[in-house]
C-alpha cells in the first residue's frame, strides 16, 4: 500500500529536524546560517512576514530551547518546518539515508 505523500514529507521533515536539533550544540554554524537566511527572508521578503518573524523570534532563543522548538509535533511546528531556514543543513547523503529510513517505517506494518 502506498504512503500518503503528505504524511511521508511531514515525517522526513521531523526526522531531519530531530537530527539538526541533536546537532546544533556541537555545531553552531547551523544557527548562524539559519539566523543568517531568516535575516534574508525579512530584508528580500521571499518568505511570508509571519513564517520569518516566528522564525527569528524561535532562533533568539537558547540552543535547547531552539533544539525543543524545531521538532515541536504540533499543527505549528508543522507549519514552520514547511519553511525551514534549516534547508541544507544535512548533507545529500545523510539526507537520503534519513529519507529512506522514514519511508521504510511508514511503509512496515
Amino acid at each position: 500500500m502506498a504512503t500518503d505523500p503528505h504524511r511521508l514529507a511531514e515525517a522526513r521533515s521531523l526526522a531531519a529536524h530531530q537530527l539538526i536539533a541533536a546537532r546544533l550544540a556541537d555545531e553552531p554554524e547551523l544557527l548562524e546560517m539559519a539566523r543568517e537566511r531568516v535575516a534574508s527572508w525579512l530584508e528580500d521578503r521571499s518568505v511570508a512576514r509571519a513564517y520569518a518573524e516566528a522564525w527569528r523570534d524561535l532562533l533568539a532563543r537558547d540552543v535547547a530551547g531552539i533544539a525543543v522548538a524545531i521538532i515541536d509535533p504540533s499543527e505549528h511546528g508543522r507549519a514552520l518546518r514547511q519553511c525551514t531556514p534549516f534547508a541544507g543543513a544535512l548533507d545529500p547523503r545523510t539526507r537520503w539515508r534519513l529519507w529512506a529510513s522514514v519511508r521504510e517505517q511508514l511503509e512496515t506494518p
